[in-house]
């Protein structure tokens, strides 16, 4: 096994598009996007059951690279996020097909 870096984005759903953009520019292999139900934060509760609008839908966008390719996408990132409500993380994690990363 390698170890490698995962990047977990919360983001709107309207910039999740532009954030793929910008991993699949930084030369990441791959990434899945997945709905985000409900959450809190900013001492506030959301939920997609209660946004008529869906314009405060939310996405979780997760990425595993090395640490180079991951490093300068996280620069990128975070300008998106200057923009747009989100929040990101990164742990290490280690991977058993160390080759599609």
């Amino acid at each position: 096994m390698e170890k490698h870096l995962r990047i977990e984005l919360i983001i709107e759903r309207m910039a999740h598009k532009r954030a793929c953009r910008v991993l699949e520019a930084g030369g990441m292999t791959g990434y899945t996007v997945v709905p985000a139900m409900a959450g809190y934060g900013n001492s506030k509760r959301w939920s997609r059951d209660t946004d008529l609008s869906a314009s405060g839908d939310m996405v979780v966008i997760i990425s595993i690279g090395d640490e180079a390719k991951v490093r300068p996408v996280l620069d990128q990132i975070g300008d998106l996020l200057g923009a747009h409500i989100g929040v990101v993380t990164v742990t290490e994690v280690e991977v058993l097909r160390p080759g599609r990363f």
